[in-house]
């Protein structure tokens, strides 16, 4: 079994997630029930804590899937944990994200595990556990949005409708944006296994700023509009609107709520 030298102190979850998953319940009682007294203020701390815990399970999707492909190394350097500081370094894993998301309400890819890839064997292993990321952030959108497309909105209180809008859409410009086949992201892991050796060398080099570069094209406008085009086009077909996407952002920049979304039903 390639578990067998993982020690039970490598699985066990950080109390650091743990603290991440209550203030999650706790400011999503507060947007729920109105406790609090600037509901904005309340959607920011439920949304980026939300947003904290769908980087941990990315990270977590990665070495886990790791671990059953071969690399037992992802235990002992605590990725089984779910503890976002052991996902790279801090600034990366958890301050940028939040910044992006605050600037421009896009879910910036944020951390990463270093698999032994010498350990993977097959293909279809090392494409799957590039993919297992991005489907985590999948999945994420699915469960938030489904409220919207089973048609249960019936009770939901208009704040916690639109931070779980909001909640979505970052976890869909998440899984777009790693889904790309460009070096250094999950997407060019997916069919890099898949490339012959004389392409993968050429393209190695640019791994370390294809996220920069990705970025960069995003300030293109035209660009801009074809992506955030895509991203709509999947949150309507999960139901949710653009006016829920809108106010949740509002929301969360509680600095500078728009009067609408205060007088939305």
């Amino acid at each position: 079994m390639t578990t067998a030298t993982i020690r039970p102190g490598d699985r066990r979850v950080s109390p650091v997630f743990v603290g991440i998953l209550a203030v999650t319940a706790v400011t999503g009682w507060a947007t729920w029930t109105g406790f609090a007294e600037q509901p904005g203020v309340a959607v920011f701390l439920f949304v980026t804590a939300a947003w904290i815990v769908s980087l941990c399970l990315h990270e977590y999707a990665h070495a886990r899937t790791a671990l059953h492909g071969g690399d037992i190394s992802v235990g002992a350097k605590g990725y089984l944990t779910l503890n976002p500081m052991r996902y790279t370094h801090a600034l990366l894993s958890i301050v940028l994200p939040v910044l992006f998301v605050i600037m421009g309400g896009i879910g910036l890819p944020g951390g990463a595990v270093f698999i032994e890839r010498g350990r993977i064997r097959g293909r279809w292993r090392h494409s799957l556990i590039s993919a297992a990321g991005p489907l985590t952030n999948v999945l994420f959108a699915v469960v938030c949005t489904a409220p919207f497309w089973l048609d249960a909105l019936d009770g939901v209180p208009r704040e916690f409708r639109f931070a779980l809008a909001f909640l979505a859409l970052l976890q869909v410009t998440a899984a777009i944006l790693n889904f790309l086949p460009v070096p250094g992201l999950d997407g060019y892991g997916v069919v890099e296994p898949w490339l012959s050796y004389g392409v993968r060398r050429q393209l190695e080099p640019f791994a370390p700023f294809g996220l920069l570069l990705v970025f960069a094209l995003l300030w293109v406008p035209s660009v801009n509009a074809v992506f955030f085009d895509a991203v709509d086009a999947v949150l309507r077909a999960l139901g949710t609107g653009g006016f829920d996407t809108y106010c949740g952002f509002e929301l969360f920049r509680f600095w500078d709520t728009d009067e609408i979304c205060s007088v939305a039903p």
